[in-house]
Parts: structure tokens; C-alpha cells; sequence
């Protein structure tokens, strides 16, 4: 067992993390502050929860020992793990990290700071980052996680050795689902397929009949995108669907949150709060406006992605290629729209969804922009 066990599919990335854990102990010494990509699902944070682990390890990764246990969990004293909910890094969750980062280790080699969601520090989050990137204390470790290099600053990029993580092959996301959830062999091959090596969405959509339910609802957006009035109830359907299984994980998770909040303030309701805390009351409710946001918006994107897959199935086809269907189980769909359209008119389409991913994250008028997709999706197929 090692700490790189969790990390699948992802052979080259892990050797380049392994090599410089060994260098750690040479003069060569090791770079300070790293940045680790690769699309969603292909392991990112679990890469550099690894990494954090194996800069600790007496054994440079065993898996095992007590520094291996407490850094995957996040319960190390010198490492921090900071994922966020919201849509961006806030400034005081920053300044926290930069205090963390300088003080010396307490107990192991380094002081890593695993930053999952650098690619939500706006610019000035991002320029306080940057002071620490170039001139970090000898003792501390930045690792940073974003989908791509070019969603942080230059100045950041130019300062980190960058390590980019790929897409993991279905068959090894199916061996993954089979070996640590007993799926059968068939459903677990299914679900990587549909999942577009994305693990966490592998593994829902595998156990959680909900959820192979909503993304067939949301495969089926085309069919009920039929003139502009169909095209608009189209995408509240969309929409809805999409936002359903984030917003009831979001909500459970907050209500949790508010209960744990009034325990330890010895009250049982908001009302009862005593006034010199009703400031942070608020501010913890606006927090969870933001979450709430942010997985929405993420829901969202999801159903996009299943959306372009259909349409990639749907060029495959045209093609006349052998290449495997990602949604084989709706193949008479598949040629239907194969049937109806144009490599053009699918190109176009995918366009279509591609730019309306992109106004997710622009503060776009929502509603707008999923009605113009989904009248495009009815005029074009």
C-alpha cells in the first residue's frame, strides 16, 4: 500500500511527484512552490493530498505510518488542506494560509499548503499569493491545484514546477469501481464510460440510481427542445434537473452546519442569539448563499459535459467511425440525431454548449443563456 495508491491512472504525473519526493534528500533539493492540472475528475486534489503525504513519510510515501494517515486526512499539523465551496477565494481565508505557510514545522519535514481551488483567487488574492510563491520560507511547500496553467496569473505559472495530470482511461476507473465498490464488471464499465474519467461522477452514477436517472433526463434535452416555447421549458427542465442532487447535498450539509453553530452557542435558535455574535451569524448564512451558487453552477456544468458527450457520440456516428459510443445504452437516440442533422449543424452545437459553459463562470444572465442553447439544440437537430 503507498499513498499513490488513490491516484489512477495517472502513471507519468505520479512519476515526476515520486522523483521529486527522492530529491527532497539530495543536494538538488526541491522545488517550492507547484502547480498540478488536469480536468475535472482526473484527480488533482487526491495528486497533491499524495504529495503532502509522501514530503512528510519517514518512507516517502508508505501509506501506513501516522504521517501518511494524518496528511491524506487532513489532520497533520504541517500540512493544510484548503478546498472552498464558494465561487472565490475570500481574502482573509489568503492572509491565513500566508500565516500558516511561515510558521516553521512543528513535526515533520515541511509545512505544505495544498491549495485545491487556486483557480478561484481573483487578482488580488492571487498577487498576495504571488509574494509567497517567489520568496517562500525555506521551510514551506505551496501546492496548487487547477484545471488548467492559464487559470492563474502568469507571474504564478512562471514560479511553479507544473505538473499535469490527463483524463484516466475508462478501464481504469472501472477497475477502481469493481475493486473498492463490488460493482459488477458491466456497470462499472458503463459508468467510467459515461462518467468521461471523471471517478467521484463514476462511482455516483454506479450506485446512486437518482443519478443515472437525472443524466438521462438531462441526455434527453434535445428531444424536448422543439420550437422556441419547447426550447425555453427545455431549459428550466435543464436546469432544475441539473441543480437537484447539488442542491440537496448543499442544503443537508448547511443545515448540519447552522444546528453545529446554535450547539455551541448553547441556543436553539437564530433569535436567541446573543447580539455581539449576530454579525457572524449572517456572515455564515452569506457564506452559505455563495456555496449554494457554487454548486449550482457546478450541476450545471456537469449536465453541460453530458450534453457535449452525446453530440461527440453523435459526430461518431456520422463519421461512420468504430470508435466506442460514451453513451451506448442511448445509441437509437444517437443515430436519430445522427439522422436529422449535419456534422455542421453538431459542430455548431457543440459551439453552442462550449460557450455556454464558459458564461457559467462570467456571471451571465443564466436563464438567457441556457434558453439561447437550448433553441440552437432545437433549430440545429
Amino acid at each position: 500500500m503507498s499513498v499513490w495508491d488513490a491516484v489512477v491512472g495517472q502513471e507519468r504525473a505520479v512519476a515526476v511527484l515520486q522523483r521529486a519526493v527522492r530529491r527532497q534528500h539530495e543536494r538538488s533539493g526541491l522545488a517550492h512552490a507547484w502547480l498540478v492540472t488536469g480536468p475535472p475528475g482526473s484527480g488533482r486534489s487526491v495528486a497533491a493530498r499524495a504529495f503532502a503525504a509522501a514530503l512528510q513519510c519517514p518512507e516517502d510515501g508508505c501509506g501506513r505510518c501516522h504521517d501518511c494517515r494524518e496528511a491524506l486526512a487532513g489532520s497533520h499539523p504541517d500540512v493544510t488542506l484548503l478546498a472552498t465551496d464558494e465561487m472565490q477565494l475570500r481574502k482573509d481565508v489568503v492572509v491565513d494560509l500566508i500565516r500558516r505557510a511561515a510558521v516553521a514545522p512543528t513535526r515533520g519535514r515541511w509545512v505544505v499548503v495544498v491549495v485545491e481551488d487556486a483557480d478561484r483567487l481573483n487578482d488580488m488574492t492571487a498577487n498576495m499569493l504571488l509574494r509567497e510563491v517567489e520568496e517562500p520560507p525555506p521551510h514551506t511547500v505551496w501546492v496548487l491545484c487547477a484545471p488548467f496553467p492559464e487559470d492563474l496569473l502568469p507571474t504564478i505559472r512562471s514560479r511553479c514546477r507544473v505538473v499535469t495530470l490527463g483524463v484516466p482511461r475508462a478501464g481504469a476507473v472501472a477497475d477502481v469501481l469493481v475493486a473498492r465498490h463490488g460493482i459488477s464488471p458491466g456497470e462499472a464499465a458503463w459508468a467510467a464510460a459515461a462518467s468521461q474519467g471523471h471517478i467521484g461522477v463514476a462511482r455516483r452514477l454506479a450506485l446512486d440510481p437518482d443519478a443515472r436517472r437525472r443524466r438521462r433526463e438531462v441526455l434527453q434535452t434535445p428531444s424536448r427542445a422543439v420550437g422556441v416555447p419547447g426550447a425555453v421549458q427545455a431549459a428550466q427542465e435543464l436546469r432544475d434537473i441539473a441543480t437537484e442532487e447539488s442542491t440537496a447535498a448543499v442544503e443537508a450539509a448547511q443545515e448540519e452546519q447552522n444546528a453545529e453553530w446554535l450547539r455551541m452557542m448553547g441556543v436553539a435558535t437564530p433569535e436567541e442569539l446573543p447580539r455581539q455574535v449576530r454579525t457572524q451569524w449572517r456572515e455564515l448564512q452569506e457564506s452559505h448563499k455563495r456555496q449554494a451558487r457554487r454548486s449550482a453552477t457546478d450541476g450545471l456544468d456537469r449536465a453541460l459535459l453530458d450534453l457535449l458527450s452525446l453530440y461527440r457520440d453523435v459526430l461518431v456516428v456520422q463519421a461512420g467511425s468504430s470508435v466506442p459510443l460514451v453513451n451506448a445504452d442511448m445509441r437509437a437516440d444517437v443515430e436519430g440525431l445522427a439522422r436529422r442533422s449535419s456534422p455542421a449543424d453538431v459542430l455548431r452545437v457543440c459551439d453552442t454548449i462550449t460557450t455556454t459553459r464558459r458564461r457559467l463562470t462570467q456571471n451571465a444572465a443564466l436563464p438567457l443563456a441556457l434558453e439561447g442553447m437550448t433553441v440552437q439544440l432545437g433549430e440545429s437537430t
